[in-house]
């Protein structure tokens, strides 16, 4: 079954697989560090579900659930 990141629960760890997409989204997506083969975390949902803050490489970042469905996950974490 794939899973995306927006599938993530609070304080689950996975390895970017993929990101799917085309065009500005997906360049967008992997200019804010979201490439293949790098470690995030998710750290919480926004009170209202969207959107999600990530831990990656050291920082915090913020994305629309819509964005975070181009994002392909496997397991590989440290705590996945």
């Amino acid at each position: 079954m794939a899973r995306t990141l927006k599938d993530l629960m609070p304080g689950e760890r996975a390895k970017v697989a993929k990101v799917e997409g085309r065009g500005a989204v997906r360049r967008r997506i992997m200019d804010m560090g979201l490439v293949p083969g790098v470690e995030v975390e998710v750290e919480r949902y926004a009170p209202l579900g969207d959107p999600l803050e990530i831990k990656i490489k050291g920082y915090h970042l913020s994305l629309r659930l819509e964005e975070a469905a181009y994002v392909m996950v496997e397991e590989g974490g440290d705590n996945a």
